[in-house]
């Protein structure tokens, strides 16, 4: 028999089989499989458990299970396509999913630069490695039908695209509304808004219902009123100080920003400029992220509940990727405002 120096000598010239494991502890390949996935439970004897054991130690063998899955025509793993992962409202997101999806799962990110949308050719090229399902964050139509992806997929943050599959949604436009009638209440009537350039659904919701609420309050936001920026802070930063004097001179006294990190970079820019928070101008965001209640000034933003959308989505795909059929394909998840004192020096802090 060989020595342990001589076996550990061979194995880094060699792939590890389970083969070779059967051969060392002198059982077969069916055993050796079940003792490496844990499934001895009145089929293996305690003796072959540990020969078994003993052979994988010496051998350095590790189970291939994607390359198991894949030979039943399925992997473990599961794709989430998400736009701009610079946003750390996807950071949330992520964690939830995770959680969801448990450790039967091996979570695979297709990801793109800031402001750029996935690309379906990207996505069909990670196809190949036959995921077990899809998860699609604020896709548009366009992606979505270049795609024509097979197996179980869940959508979040889609609004509007119901139709391509089982999806979980942001009800945005109530947070939205409660933003506009909180600015109103506030006496602002003319107020700028500040979007991202990422041609995605969810911010274009975003938008549109702030925007109908605001009309709805009697509140301006006109054409001029509006840029659009990578979600950056530098870049919003830079973005708010070339267009802040018109801006005043126009009579501008809120700003909201379609996402908390455009706001950073507002508050920031506005700090440096010497304007009063709220006093002179009331800034709110979008998503309310961990920053925003500890921000000078705390911001005010539309509570969205990112861990949830992630939650919900990954456990929508696990009940498909498990055979399942969904109770309810389409879920919303209500928005809220949360006011600090970025718009209110009354704002608890």
């Amino acid at each position: 028999m060989e020595s342990a120096e001589q076996v550990q000598q061979s194995v880094r010239s060699r792939r590890i089989t389970a083969a070779m494991v059967a051969a060392r502890a002198g059982v077969s390949t069916a055993t050796v499989s079940l003792v490496a996935n844990g499934k001895t439970a009145g089929r293996v004897s305690e003796d072959n458990i540990a020969r078994v054991r003993d052979a994988i130690s010496e051998l350095g063998y590790v189970v291939d299970g994607i390359g198991s899955s894949l030979a039943k025509g399925v992997s473990s793993i599961v794709i989430l396509v998400s736009p701009d992962i610079s946003n750390p409202f996807f950071a949330k997101v992520i964690a939830g999913v995770r959680e969801s999806l448990g450790a039967d799962y091996q979570l695979l990110l297709s990801v793109t630069d800031a402001g750029e949308f996935p690309q379906a050719g990207d996505v069909r090229k990670l196809m190949a490695l036959r995921p077990a399902g899809l998860l699609v964050g604020a896709p548009n139509a366009e992606f979505l039908e270049e795609l024509s992806a097979a197996g179980p997929v869940v959508l979040l943050d889609a609004p509007g695209l119901e139709a391509y599959a089982p999806s979980v949604n942001l009800d945005v436009a109530h947070g939205a509304g409660e933003l506009a009638g909180h600015l109103a209440d506030a006496g602002h009537r003319q107020v700028a808004y500040v979007d991202s350039v990422t041609g995605t659904a969810t911010f274009a919701i975003r938008r549109e219902a702030f925007l109908d609420e605001a009309a709805a309050h009697g509140i301006s936001v006109g054409p001029g009123h509006i840029i659009r920026t990578t979600i950056d802070v530098g870049a919003s930063a830079a973005a708010f100080a070339a267009a802040w004097p018109a801006w005043q001179q126009a009579g501008v006294t809120a700003v909201v920003c379609c996402t908390d990190t455009h706001a950073y970079g507002v508050l920031q820019e506005a700090r440096v400029a010497g304007v009063q928070i709220p006093g002179q101008l009331a800034i709110a965001g979008f998503d309310d992220l961990p920053y925003s209640a500890t921000s000078n000034p705390s911001l005010t933003s539309v509570h969205l509940p990112a861990t949830s959308l992630g939650l919900k989505a990954g456990g929508q795909l696990r009940r498909l990727m498990e055979g399942h059929q969904l109770e309810q394909p389409q879920l919303t998840l209500e928005s809220s405002l949360v006011v600090r004192n970025s718009t209110s020096a009354t704002a608890p802090s």
